[in-house]
């Protein structure tokens, strides 16, 4: 069974690292132009979900959490399997912004089209602002602390 499959039919991790290697499986399975709309509380796993993405797209530079700076961009040295050259991630959390005006002033519609991918934290704050065929992928934490992925779109 593909990533995309799986994230369809919800799956459930025991580490950071299954998270990761599922997420860096999708990369090769996404559309040369997504934006994915990471949900779900602090500490669900949505950065882990990114390194994971990340290091599918051959990206090997650390992925951290961009809250404080909102954005941060990553260049692939060298396309992971299967991926084209120069295939780049944005990677946004939008924790801080109160509104989708405020993401407009950012200027983010460039990370709309390929080569790029859009990982967007906490897009609940800006919802307005995401494009209507952003994939949403809801992540969790199940009672027996392992975490869960389901993603709702696209159909």
């Amino acid at each position: 069974m593909s990533a995309l499959e799986q994230l369809r039919a919800g799956v459930v991790t025991a580490s950071a690292l299954q998270t990761r290697d599922l997420a860096a499986g999708l990369a090769s399975e996404l559309p040369g132009e997504v934006t994915l709309a990471l949900h779900g509380d602090l500490g669900v796993g949505k950065t882990t979900f990114v390194q994971g993405l990340a290091l599918g797209f051959g990206i090997r530079e650390q992925v951290t959490s961009p809250t404080f700076s909102l954005y941060k961009l990553y260049r692939a040295a060298s396309p992971g399997k299967g991926l084209p050259a120069g295939r780049l991630l944005a990677h946004f959390d939008a924790y801080r912004l109160e509104s989708a005006a405020q993401a407009d002033e950012l200027l983010l519609e460039e990370f709309l089209t390929p080569p790029w991918c859009l990982a967007v934290e906490w897009p609940g704050n800006v919802a307005t602002w995401l494009p209507h065929d952003a994939w949403h992928l809801d992540l969790g934490i199940a009672t027996d602390r392992r975490h869960t992925l389901r993603l709702r779109s696209p159909g």
